[in-house]
């Protein structure tokens, strides 16, 4: 995917992103999603599993595979359908896509520009710290632009 593109989609999934951020804050209830809506129904164990179509010891099971984190994202989507519910699911970052991209473009320009500076300093060939600190400008820019395929892999 070419650079421009890539931005374009960040971008509009910035967008989509901003208004789930709020999200962050939502606590699950202490019983669960499942069993919280349907307490507040007042739906029975016995009358979800009827509209789920399983059978009654399926609803507890269901329930506390929610709270260990085991239960799938089909289970939770047919759950919140029987009970009139739409099952959201996202991936909300702690920061922007953009704040992500530089930290990590910051990230890999100084583990670059540590070790061309050893090998200068091998060489005998040290810059100044105005020229260092210019080139570490240019290559996060440089990283943030062309989002190369290693961006995210670990320095080796």
């Amino acid at each position: 995917m070419e650079g421009k593109d890539r931005h374009l989609i960040i971008d509009q999934l910035n967008v989509t992103l901003e208004r789930l951020s709020q999200l962050k804050a939502v606590k699950t209830p202490h019983k669960g999603w499942i069993r919280a809506i349907r307490d507040a129904l007042g739906m029975s164990g016995t009358q979800l599993a009827e509209r789920l179509q399983v059978s009654r010891p399926r609803i507890p099971r269901l329930e506390q595979d929610e709270l260990t984190g085991s239960v799938t994202l089909k289970s939770m989507r047919q759950a919140a359908e029987a009970m009139d519910c739409v099952f959201v699911y996202a991936l909300v970052p702690r920061t922007s896509l953009d704040a992500m991209i530089l930290a990590q473009a910051k990230k890999v320009a100084g583990t670059r520009l540590r070790r061309t500076s050893h090998t200068m300093l091998l060489e005998d060939q040290l810059i100044s710290n105005k020229d260092q600190q210019r080139e570490y400008d240019s290559m996060v820019e440089d990283l943030v632009q062309e989002m190369p395929r290693d961006l995210w892999s670990e320095p080796r």
